[in-house]
C-alpha cells in the first residue's frame, strides 16, 4: 500500500557521500531525474576520508569543477614516508606522476561534498533531500526493487518509486542490508582511535606534507595537517578497544605524545576518552553488486580498509563508471541487469587490486607494528626495495594516486572551467 507522500524519480541514490553526489551530479547532466536521499542535516562529520587524488582531481577538471576544488582549503601530499623509530622508509612519490595534479589534495570531506553538491543543485533534473533516510526497498511481484521506503525532516514516513535505486550509503549500508545482500568479509588486523589535537608550536613535521606516518615498538600512527589541527588515526588491535579503554586517558596522551614528541600542549587537548572515537574497521566485498532494479557501489559493494586513503577514490570512480555506462537506459527508462552486471565488470578489477594490496599491506606492515615486531633493520623485501629503487616509490605513487582503469568524465558531463 502506498503512503500519502509518495513521490517518484528516475534513479534514487541513497547516501550524500562522494559517490553518491558525484553520481547524481553525473547523471543529473545528463537529464536524468536523480534523487539523492542523505540522512544527515549537513555534511559536517569528523574522521571521514578527505584525500581526493590525482585521478579524481583530473576528473574535476573535466567536469569544470577544477578552480572551484582549488578555493578550499587543502593540504597537498606529494611524497609518503613512514618513520619507523630512527629510520625513514619512503613508500610512495607521486611528484613524477603524469598530469596537472601529481600530488594527493586532503581537502576536509565536508567542503568536497558541499561543492559536488552545489554543482549538481545547478542541474534542473537533480534533487537532494537532506535528513531523509531510506528505511526499506520497494519491489514488485517479481521481486524487482522499484524504489524506497524513507522518512523526511518531519519524520513522516514517504515511498520513493525508480527505475533504479543505486545504494552508496557507505560500509554499513542499510540499502544493501535491507536487499539481503551479503558482503564477503576479510580478516583485518587493527580498528582506529580517531582524534584531533592542535598544531604544536614550531613543528615543521607536516608542512612538507611528507611525515605523515610513525611506528615505534608496537605503537602505529597516521597524521594529517589541517591547517590548525592535526587529524591523526591511532591504530589500535582488532577488538581491543575496551580493553585499552580502561586506562586512564592520561595514558593515551602520554603514549601518542611519546610517538609523535608531542608535549602536554597538543596532548592535553585530549580531554577525556570522549575525544577518542573509535572506527571500527572491516572489510569486504559483495560478490555481486546488483539485483534487479539496485546497484550497489562504493564501500557499498566494497568496503575498503582505510589503509592508503584509496576509499573515496574508488567510489568516485564507481559513480563516473555508472553514469557512463547506465545514463542512456536510464534516460530510457528500462535498466536491465545486464546493464548493471556491466558496471560491476567495470570496476571489478581495480576493486580487487586495491583490496589484495591492502591485505598485503596489513600483513607486512600493520600487524606486525601492532605487535611490536617491526624492525627497521629487518625489514619485509618490499620496503627494502622501496628504499632502494627511487622508480618503484614513483610507480607506487601512480599505483596509489591514479590507479588501475582510472574513469574520465562522459563526454555529457565535460564542462569548460568557469571563466
Amino acid at each position: 500500500m502506498r503512503t500519502e507522500n509518495t513521490t517518484s524519480t528516475t534513479c534514487c541514490i541513497v547516501g550524500g557521500g562522494p559517490a553518491g553526489l558525484m553520481l547524481g551530479l553525473l547523471l543529473a547532466r545528463a537529464g536524468v531525474e536523480v534523487t539523492v536521499l542523505e540522512k544527515h542535516g549537513d555534511f559536517l562529520r569528523d574522521f571521514r576520508g578527505d584525500t581526493v587524488h590525482p585521478s579524481t582531481l583530473r576528473l574535476l577538471d573535466e567536469l569544470g569543477l577544477g578552480e572551484r576544488f582549488a578555493a578550499l582549503p587543502a593540504r597537498r601530499l606529494d611524497e609518503m614516508r613512514l618513520h619507523l623509530g630512527g629510520t625513514v622508509v619512503p613508500l610512495a612519490d607521486l611528484r613524477r606522476i603524469p598530469g596537472a595534479h601529481p600530488y594527493i589534495a586532503m581537502v576536509p570531506q565536508w567542503d568536497f561534498l558541499d561543492m559536488l553538491a552545489g554543482a549538481a543543485a545547478e542541474e534542473p533534473s537533480f534533487s537532494l533531500r537532506m535528513r531523509s533516510a531510506a528505511t526499506g526497498l520497494l519491489t514488485d511481484g517479481a521481486g524487482r526493487v522499484t524504489g524506497v521506503r524513507c522518512t523526511g525532516p518531519d519524520g513522516r514516513t514517504g515511498e520513493i518509486t525508480a527505475a533504479l535505486t543505486v545504494a552508496c550509503d557507505g560500509r554499513d549500508s542499510a540499502v544493501r542490508e535491507a536487499a539481503g545482500m551479503r558482503q564477503r568479509r576479510f580478516d583485518v588486523p587493527m580498528d582506529v582511535w580517531n582524534v584531533r589535537v592542535p598544531l604544536p608550536r614550531d613543528d615543521d613535521g607536516a608542512k612538507d606534507g611528507r611525515v605523515f606516518m610513525r611506528s615505534v615498538g608496537d605503537q602505529f600512527a597516521v597524521t594529517m595537517d589541517r591547517g590548525d589541527y592535526y587529524q591523526t588515526s591511532y591504530l589500535i588491535p582488532k577488538g581491543a578497544d575496551r580493553r585499552m579503554r580502561a586506562h586512564d586517558v592520561q595514558w593515551f596522551r602520554d603514549r601518542l605524545g611519546a610517538l609523535f614528541g608531542w608535549g602536554p600542549e597538543v596532548t592535553d587537548a585530549i580531554t577525556s576518552w570522549d575525544d577518542v572515537k573509535l572506527l571500527n574497521v572491516t572489510m569486504g566485498r559483495l560478490e555481486r553488486w546488483y539485483r534487479p532494479g539496485l546497484l550497489c557501489i562504493g564501500d557499498a559493494a566494497h568496503t575498503m580498509s582505510p589503509t592508503g586513503g584509496v576509499g573515496v577514490n574508488l567510489a568516485v570512480q564507481d559513480a563516473v563508471a555508472t553514469a557512463r555506462l547506465l545514463a542512456a537506459p536510464l534516460r530510457r527508462g528500462a535498466v536491465t541487469t545486464e546493464d548493471l552486471a556491466r558496471v560491476q565488470r567495470r570496476r571489478w578489477l581495480p576493486t580487487v587490486a586495491v583490496q589484495k594490496g591492502q591485505l598485503a599491506e596489513h600483513e607486512t606492515l600493520i600487524r606486525p607494528a601492532l605487535a611490536g615486531q617491526l624492525d627497521p633493520d629487518r625489514l619485509p623485501a618490499p620496503f627494502r626495495l622501496l628504499r632502494a629503487v627511487p622508480a618503484l616509490r614513483t610507480v607506487a605513487g601512480y599505483l596509489g594516486g591514479v590507479g588501475l582503469r582510472p574513469e574520465r568524465a562522459p563526454a555529457f558531463a565535460v564542462r569548460a572551467a568557469a571563466g
